[in-house]
């Protein structure tokens, strides 16, 4: 098979869940586990990070794998979903993996495939980790899809797991309550592993706390051991923050980093309480690491859609932010940013409980209203009879780029254009 015959059927024979939705969930990791074994446990072979929460763990895994890197040691990074192409779920030292080894990989086993019928998310583990095993790396940062307990990536004994942080999405299969989410984001806490929380709240604490004394599991919520003092933005377009510990101490000065979005200060907290618990492992992580690492993490590892910039006149951007808390984030963040007009192209996937998000967005704005080219994309036009029904004013296109377009052709030099709303929609655009 070619490489694109070879996605063709990878995303029709094999349920995606981002394609598809629910019918692509399976609550349970038998198939992972025959999967595990037929390769002969390839995630055994690796030292591993575990990263998981609601928003930030994919900053959080870039940031983490880029000072890995920058510490002299050869990394896989395995995140998703993809924007672009398939092979950005899979990256070694920020290179993805080859055409070539995922044509070959799925060729080898479509036998076995077959038979099990695993989810894509399934299969896209057995592959991450059975590259990682032949590159030889030496650890791997492995980001949770979704939850936790029950995720594909749930079989390692990572040398620390990190939750970023709890808030409503994907309640369907995680719970209505933010201590059952809590609970299956916490299923990753391993005994006798250290586990840091990025952020502590008083509904999800005392989750954690007690999933770590059951597995004797040191944690550490990082807001409670670190904060930002202060953060700047720079002329070359780097934020810039000084770390500083419980007492007021210094613990990091002006250090900088290439990921953008106000969020990234609560993100880089919990990087820094890992990178803290990681030193044991890796005497290699010195500070130049840290700071070097942090500083080119979006340009090492090759991370996109996190409030990133299309173009200048108009600013042009866009943010894969998608749930009320992701959007609440950047919907403070434009409030910020210098602009006469928003436009904003806005898309979102069906299954999102999209009343709470409308609510949150700007009145003010003008919306084109699109759909990405997956079957989840919510159509376009309910979308803006539901948007129009709350007060917010646009018209529809459907076609994302069309769309954009659109919100060239009308907005001034000094406006702002925002893409977002789904993943899937920035998929689009970047």
């Amino acid at each position: 098979m070619t490489y694109q015959e070879t996605l063709d059927y990878m995303f029709s024979q094999l349920p995606m869940f981002h394609r598809v939705g629910k019918s692509a969930y399976k609550a349970n990791l038998d198939n992972t586990h025959i999967l595990d074994e037929h390769f002969g446990h390839p995630h055994t072979k690796f030292k591993t990070i575990h990263v998981a929460g609601t928003n930030g763990k994919g900053s959080t895994s870039h940031m983490l794998a880029s000072i890995l890197q920058d510490a002299g040691l050869k990394v896989g990074l395995y995140t998703s979903p993809h924007l672009r192409d398939f092979r950005e779920r899979i990256k070694v030292d920020g290179e993805e993996v080859s055409e070539a080894y995922v044509v070959s990989f799925v060729e080898q086993h479509k036998a076995l495939f077959e038979r099990i019928q695993p989810s894509f998310f399934e299969m896209t583990v057995a592959l991450a980790f059975k590259y990682f095993a032949d590159e030889q790396i030496d650890v791997a940062v492995v980001e949770v899809g979704m939850g936790g307990r029950l995720d594909s990536t749930n079989i390692i004994s990572p040398l620390v797991s990190i939750i970023t942080n709890i808030g409503f999405d994907h309640t369907e299969f995680l719970g209505d309550t933010l201590a059952k989410i809590a609970f299956e984001k916490g299923g990753i806490i391993k005994p006798q592993t250290p586990a840091v929380v990025g952020e502590s709240h008083p509904e999800t604490a005392p989750v954690f706390a007690r999933i770590a004394e059951e597995a004797q599991a040191p944690i550490v919520f990082a807001d409670q051991k670190y904060r930002v003092g202060e953060r700047t933005l720079t002329g070359d377009g780097l934020q810039r923050f000084t770390i500083v510990g419980c007492a007021g101490d210094i613990i990091y000065k002006d250090v900088e980093v290439d990921l953008q979005g106000s969020y990234q200060a609560k993100n880089i907290l919990g990087v820094l309480v890992a990178v803290d618990v990681l030193k044991a492992h890796f005497p290699s992580l010195t500070d130049d690491a840290i700071r070097r690492g942090l500083r080119h993490a979006s340009s090492q590892t090759g991370l996109r859609g996190r409030w990133f910039r299309l173009s200048d006149s108009p600013l042009t951007i866009c943010d894969t932010g998608h749930n009320v808390d992701g959007l609440t984030y950047i919907v403070d963040q434009i409030s910020k940013t210098p602009h006469e007009k928003l436009f904003w192209v806005f898309g979102m996937v069906s299954d999102k409980d999209i009343s709470t998000v409308i609510g949150l967005l700007p009145k003010d704005a003008y919306y084109i209203f699109t759909q990405a080219s997956i079957p989840r994309a919510k159509d376009a036009n309910l979308l803006a009879e539901e948007c129009r029904a709350a007060g917010l004013v646009g018209e529809v296109e459907k076609n994302v780029q069309k769309a954009l377009e659109k919100a060239k052709s009308m907005a001034s030099s000094n406006d702002l254009i925002f893409i977002g709303g789904s993943t899937f929609v920035v998929a689009e655009v970047v």
